[in-house]
């Protein structure tokens, strides 16, 4: 939002600088994010001086030449030569002197210096119109009143200021502040004075017969003002009012929509104009759009509306969405003479709809979605009527229609001292509390020492409880005047540990040191990237078809950040990322905690010294196992993966529940999400990594002294025996000297017979009292393999 600050000054008298202002708008909570120069006229006429021509004469070498001499309040005449038709002894004149910067209507700026022109020396230049940004004429020098003192700064003459443009990032809460108003208020409030509104007593109403109005629907447009002005000269707008638009950011267009847009950003108050003549039967009809009905917006645009979005209509056809974009037959234009001006208060919500709906963002739906002020409807109309008939003439030829069947009530409610000093965290005086919301615009109805009722305005729509209130009171005392205690008192931390988000930080970590990238990506998908649409939560007013649906895996979001990445020129990938799942249950809705990991492209990129090296799925295992590990956490089971996600892969099981699965992303999967290449991706259930982990028992063992002995297997097995059945195996057979047991090999070709696979085992055993013999040795190994013959039908190759 942007603001200016002579148009602030309209408002309330300070003596603050631009800069200082800017500090304290950030202070009361609108935050300036850009404080700037705007110059009306650009280069401000700066350096140019006025000057009386004390002679004129024939330039020896040239014809249409002439040499001056002219008097810019210097000891010493300057020697300028001069082109211009109308140059000639006694004129007052615009003066460039040498080293001055001139800024023309059109081109780049240029510099002026000393020359010889024909063999005549040139201290300056006589300016013409064109030549220094004032306007378009290039017919000759500016001529100046006779008044003009000569010496003086031309932009004092044409009493030119600059102005200051302030970029404020309004928070959507802060909906009373979206206009200069707004910001006006809370500086009158900061300085604890009273800030001025034009006066607009000078309106009168017209005794004509007005344009009927028709409010079918109160609900969303509880009120409904309008006036109609005959005889305006639509035409261009002063230079005060394109410069005040042009400071803040808006294009001039005409006198009546520049008034428009101006009452908008000035009050808050959307307005609009429509053409008298183009208004079937001179009627107005405030009602909701047909089904299906086919409406052409101001860009041209033909859209079709739905039962929910509210329309201004005439007697035949919609004119305007109302609070949105108003309609490209009834708007109006340089023939329009006679106008009826709308000034209205429609529903925060009806507005967003439809304003999301059709995708249309303007300067009026930005504040009727945050809530505009009921009460400033009628104010605002009269105003711009006033500016309407100063600048474009014209009268005001109807009484002032005003439908407004139930106002809307202030929110009333207690404030009680002791709560705001103590939620503040200091002891302002209760008499200092009483100024501060007083002067924010809210009414005290009923007092005592200790507690205050009041009445906020229906324009403060954020503040409806004591608490609102209480940070109304504070952004406005100010928050560095809330001093920092020498002692801070503070409660000791009671929650379960390890802290999830301790874990999650280490974890993080880690995967980063290992060459990891955090990604976060939106909760919302599209439906087709959910697992079960029975249990899907979708949105009832969605931003977008691809947006329309609550997340149920993070797998689409890793595939979508890979696909970007993909077509950026930028395929390798390894990501990891926090998120939250989401499904409807039969009680309602439930909300998951996840974490995955997605790598893709290369691990190692090939260089002249090393081989190119792409990723597969035993660097996404390694990962999975590296966390596993780190967190301590054991007595995991491993299953196949089902094909969901993957054409293969693993789960790591705890108990009944899948604490990871991980494995190669489907072809059908890559394609849904538009992905080239494999891409490899593991899910973990991290609310039971932290279920787990917080059962965890550290055990503290002493290193044996005694060496670990290896011995290897190579078994003959049937093709669906899994690694994971071998190891489980093995563990039962001896559960005190075996430590670990491992693969190295696998083994399918045609020496083998069919429906045969072998795998090459590695078993490592220790004794943590004493050395282990041979006889030992070979005893488990035997055990090993009569179990392994026995449960698997495994032989020894």
């Amino acid at each position: 939002m942007n603001i200016s600050y002579n148009w602030l000054k309209n408002y309330i008298e300070t003596d603050k600088t631009p800069e200082e202002l800017s500090l304290i708008l950030t202070n009361v909570g609108l935050e300036v994010e850009v404080l700037e120069t705007v110059q009306s006229i650009p280069g401000g006429l700066d350096g140019l001086v006025v000057g009386e021509v004390k002679t004129c004469a024939q330039h020896p070498n040239a014809d249409k030449l002439k040499v001056t001499t002219v008097d810019v309040g210097q000891p010493e005449l300057l020697h300028i030569v001069c082109g211009a038709p109308n140059v000639r002894e006694g004129l007052k004149v615009i003066v460039a002197t040498v080293g001055t910067t001139c800024h023309p209507t059109s081109g780049e700026p240029f510099k002026i210096t000393k020359s010889k022109i024909r063999g005549e020396v040139s201290e300056g230049m006589l300016c013409g119109e064109d030549e220094i940004g004032l306007g378009s004429s290039h017919a000759g020098i500016v001529e100046l009143r006779e008044d003009a003192v000569v010496g003086s700064l031309v932009k004092d003459y044409y009493n030119i200021k600059d102005d200051y443009r302030y970029e404020i990032g309004l928070t959507p809460n802060r909906a009373d502040a979206a206009s200069h108003l707004g910001v006006a208020r809370d500086m009158a409030a900061y300085f604890r004075k009273p800030y001025t509104l034009t006066d607009v007593s000078a309106f009168k109403a017209g005794d004509k017969q007005h344009t009927a109005v028709q409010v079918d629907n109160t609900a969303a447009a509880p009120r409904y003002s309008g006036v109609n002005i005959s005889g305006v000269t639509v035409g261009e707008s002063p230079d005060w009012l394109k410069e005040k638009l042009n400071v803040i950011g808006i294009r001039p267009i005409n006198n009546i929509v520049d008034i428009t847009n101006y009452i908008l950003h000035d009050l808050g108050q959307p307005l609009h104009a429509f053409d008298l003549s183009k208004i079937a039967d001179n009627k107005v009809v405030v009602r909701l759009a047909k089904e299906g009905e086919l409406f052409v917006t101001l860009d041209g645009v033909e859209r079709k509306l739905t039962a929910e979005d509210l329309v201004i209509a005439d007697a035949e056809k919609p004119m305007c969405i109302a609070g949105v974009f108003g309609g490209q037959h009834s708007g109006v234009s340089e023939t329009t003479t006679d106008i009826f001006l709308e000034s209205a208060y429609f529903n925060a919500v009806s507005v967003r709809k439809t304003s999301k709906r059709l995708g249309l963002k303007t300067d009026s739906s930005f504040r009727y979605e945050r809530g505009t002020d009921p009460n400033i409807t009628v104010y605002a109309l009269q105003k711009a009527a006033l500016l309407i008939q100063e600048v474009a003439g014209g009268v005001v030829s109807s009484v002032v229609t005003d439908i407004y069947e139930s106002p809307v009530a202030p929110f009333t409610f207690t404030v009680n001292y002791g709560r705001v000093q103590k939620l503040i965290g200091k002891d302002i005086p209760a008499e200092e509390i009483r100024a501060i919301i007083v002067s924010l615009g809210i009414e005290v109805v009923k007092e005592d020492a200790q507690e205050l009722v009041v009445n906020v305005p229906p324009y403060k729509v954020d503040v409806t409880r004591e608490v609102d209130v209480i940070e109304e009171v504070l952004r406005i005392y100010g928050y560095n005047n809330i001093e920092l205690k020498s002692q801070i008192k503070a409660s000791l931390n009671t929650s379960e540990k390890p802290d999830k988000e301790v874990v999650l930080n280490q974890v993080a970590d880690l995967l980063i040191a290992n060459g990891y990238r955090e990604i976060l990506n939106n909760s919302l998908t599209k439906l087709s990237f959910v697992d079960d649409e029975e249990t899907a939560v979708r949105l009832v007013n969605p931003l977008s078809s691809d947006l329309d649906t609550m997340r149920q895996n993070l797998l689409f979001s890793a595939l979508t950040s890979v696909s970007y990445n993909q077509k950026r020129k930028s395929p390798d990938a390894k990501y990891f990322e926090y998120g939250k799942t989401y499904f409807r249950t039969a009680e309602g809705y439930q909300e998951k905690q996840n974490m995955a990991l997605c790598i893709a492209g290369h691990q190692v990129e090939g260089q002249w010294n090393v081989a190119d090296k792409k990723t597969n799925f035993y660097h996404i295992k390694a990962a999975v196992d590296t966390i596993v590990r780190r967190l301590n956490i054991q007595g995991l089971q491993t299953v196949e993966a089902d094909n969901r996600y993957f054409d293969y892969g693993l789960t790591y099981m705890k108990g009944q529940k899948a604490l990871v699965t991980f494995g190669a992303v489907s072809a059908s999967n890559l394609k849904k999400a538009d992905v080239d290449g494999a891409v490899f991706f593991a899910e973990f259930d991290w609310d039971l990594v932290i279920k787990t982990i917080r059962k965890n028992v550290i055990k503290f063992q002493e290193v044996s002294k005694f060496p670990a002995v290896s011995r290897d297997l190579a078994l003959l097995v049937d093709d669906a025996i899994t690694f994971e059945q071998l190891k489980t195996i093995a563990i039962k057979t001896d559960r005190k000297l075996l430590k670990d047991v491992n693969i190295f090999d696998v083994y399918k070709g045609d020496k083998l017979p069919e429906g045969k696979k072998s795998y090459a085992l590695n078993f490592v055993l220790q004794d943590e009292e004493k050395t282990l013999n041979d006889k030992q040795i070979e005893t488990i190994i035997k055990k090993l393999i009569l179990n392994f013959e026995k449960e698997t039908g495994a032989s020894v190759r």
